[in-house]
């Protein structure tokens, strides 16, 4: 490990150190034996949202689905022939995902994965209902940035055991995001 010769840097660094106990760490308990903490410890979120394409894409292929990377910058892949954008959250400390940077883009659906320690939630958001929803102000979809340049991206706040009766209907259980899938894709999971 490089040592830090300036000593404006060390005395800086000596001092982070007395700061450090006052911030929790990215190890929680809850997180430490979980399969999926690997994904949040450490990871820059552009990282974690590459991570989640590749999670989704993988387990997509494993289930059946004809997947490929979008041949442009407004979907992240194809499934079945439509556009898919794919937006991860891992739990956050209050206990509820947060999908972020949904956009007016040219998409079909947007996949929203939520990773719990233990356990993993899914919806599959037709793009009109997102652009609806939001439009509206309605059910956790609200505009991600203030300001009157603020109407470009919107996030969606959802705790996995009381989501909204309305985004029942796309999802929430891995077994009916992969239904809902199918009948976007006309394709039939093979397992």
């Amino acid at each position: 490990m490089p040592s830090i010769k300036d000593p404006e840097v060390k005395i800086l660094a000596t001092y982070s150190l007395t700061l450090q106990s006052d911030y929790p760490s990215e190890e929680d308990d809850a997180w430490r034996e979980s399969p999926f903490n690997w994904i949040r410890t450490r990871r820059s979120s552009r990282q974690r949202g590459a991570i989640g394409e590749k999670l989704v894409s993988g387990y997509l292929a494993l289930k059946g689905f004809d997947v490929t990377r979008s041949p442009d910058a407004g979907a992240d892949r194809v499934v079945g022939g439509k556009r898919a954008e794919i937006k991860m959250s891992t739990l956050w400390e209050g206990g509820f995902y947060k999908f972020q940077q949904l956009r007016d883009q040219n998409y079909d659906f947007a996949l929203c994965l939520g990773i719990s320690p233990f356990d993993a939630h899914c919806w599959v958001l037709p793009k009109d209902v997102i652009l609806d929803s939001w439009a509206n102000e309605f059910a956790g979809i609200t505009s991600q940035h203030g300001g009157v340049s603020g109407t470009d991206t919107a996030w969606l706040s959802v705790y996995p055991d009381d989501a909204p009766e309305w985004l029942n209907k796309w999802g929430g259980r891995l077994s009916n995001a992969v239904g809902l899938i199918s009948e976007i894709t006309d394709q039939e999971p093979l397992i």
